[in-house]
């Protein structure tokens, strides 16, 4: 079976259905490819910052999902080891606080904007050869179908399979890994915190209530590379109970006792290296990445999913705006387009990178140094954290709508 395509989009994950929302509000149809058989909701839920919802907004989504969640105003920053309390405001001027929404929320809130046959599961590719410098591309999938498109996006992930094409370098493990998951109380929880952060050492936990009933958690730890992840989610669990959190307050464990076992996640945190995203192959011809597979990033700003957004916007415009002045998707005008939008995003995607990174370690506190506990106890939080966290306060522009377009021309 052969398919002919204008743009193909590798994964349907944030980046990639957000990306396929926004081509088509610029009038511009894509396919997108999702290797599983629905959309994944790994993940449980994720902090949104105001750049996610400027984002959003330019999506037409974000009252879809507003309503639904509140701002967080504050976060209390606990030491384990003391018990001592700081409150941090979570507040950013004029410009509101961070939401945390469900994961599969999110995800459905964006494919309803697309038509149901924009999603193919059960679609992983596993060739991809470029016809020409500029393209077109045929991708080879599992089950034998070959699909030809002008334009190839790698939505695709940390491990993405487009990224290897571009000969980008393989993502590094930061000696960090992550538990998390939703915890459920039919009978409604008592938590009234904005955001709980629990912090130890080379450990950092957090609660942050969705609703009455639900509760989003999560813990970071050092790891050494290559330590072994349960397939048993209880087994995880237990670990979690037993182990990395052995000295948090029961009322930490008593949330992780209470997890969705569905929802359970437990990975190695990896990123790409900064200079990579700088320096490296982020496009070859009409051939390009967004989200994790451009700039995979440890999850200690929250903006992972946020710069997904952001990049979907970017990518939009600069393709929407090609298509709208040429009538149709031109390759000499697309490749042309995709610099554009690489160029934008290549030094604010290794800001998000080297930032996320630094706080990670900050906030891990060290193995035993008492001058990193120190440094984040009296300074970080006190005086540091919120200028990391200003870091959200950006705006990625609007989409040139076709209707604006119209009126100029």
């Amino acid at each position: 079976m052969v398919m002919e395509e204008e743009i193909v989009i590798v994964g349907a994950g944030i980046a990639g259905l957000a990306t396929a929302v926004a081509l088509r509000r610029v009038g511009i149809k894509a396919l997108v490819l999702e290797r599983s058989d629905c959309l994944r909701a790994s993940g449980a839920a994720l902090t949104l910052g105001p750049n996610a919802w400027l984002a959003l907004d330019a999506l037409g989504v974000a009252h879809k999902l507003t309503p639904r969640y509140p701002v967080r105003q504050k976060a209390r920053m606990m030491n384990v080891a003391t018990g001592e309390v700081q409150e941090v405001s979570l507040l950013r001027n004029n410009k509101g606080g961070p939401i945390t929404v469900h994961r599969k929320a999110l995800l459905a809130s964006l494919a309803e904007e697309l038509p149901s046959e924009s999603i193919r599961f059960s679609s992983k590719p596993i060739s991809i050869e470029a016809q020409a410098q500029e393209g077109p591309y045929t991708i080879g999938l599992e089950d034998g179908t070959v699909i030809t498109t002008k334009v190839l996006i790698g939505c695709d992930g940390v491990h993405s399979f487009v990224a290897q094409k571009l000969g980008l370098a393989e993502p590094i493990y930061s000696g960090r890994m992550a538990v998390l998951g939703l915890a459920v109380f039919p009978e409604g929880h008592e938590v009234r915190e904005d955001v709980l952060q629990l912090l130890d050492v080379g450990k950092r936990g957090g609660v942050v209530p969705l609703n009455d009933k639900e509760i989003y958690w999560f813990i970071s730890f050092n790891a050494p590379k290559g330590e072994a992840i349960p397939e048993d989610p209880q087994e995880i669990q237990k670990r979690v109970i037993e182990n990395y959190a052995k000295d948090f307050p029961p009322t930490y464990t008593e949330v992780v006792r209470h997890c969705n076992l569905s929802t359970l996640t437990m990975t190695p945190l990896r990123l790409r290296l900064p200079w990579d995203v700088i320096f490296g192959n982020i496009s070859k011809g009409n051939m390009t990445v967004a989200g994790d597979a451009m700039h995979p990033m440890t999850p200690d700003l929250a903006q992972g999913g946020c710069s997904a957004l952001e990049d979907a916007i970017v990518i939009g415009r600069h393709i929407g705006k090609s298509f709208i002045d040429n009538g149709k998707l031109v390759p000499a005008a697309v490749a042309g387009a995709i610099e554009g939008y690489v160029k934008e995003r290549r030094w604010r995607a290794a800001l998000l990178i080297t930032a996320s990174f630094m706080s990670g370690m900050a906030q891990a506190g060290g193995e035993g140094g008492w001058f990193m506990k120190m440094f984040r106890d009296s300074i970080f939080y006190r005086f540091l954290f919120r200028k990391f966290m200003g870091i959200a306060d950006y705006d990625c522009g609007k989409l040139p709508l076709m209707d604006d377009q119209n009126k100029t021309h």
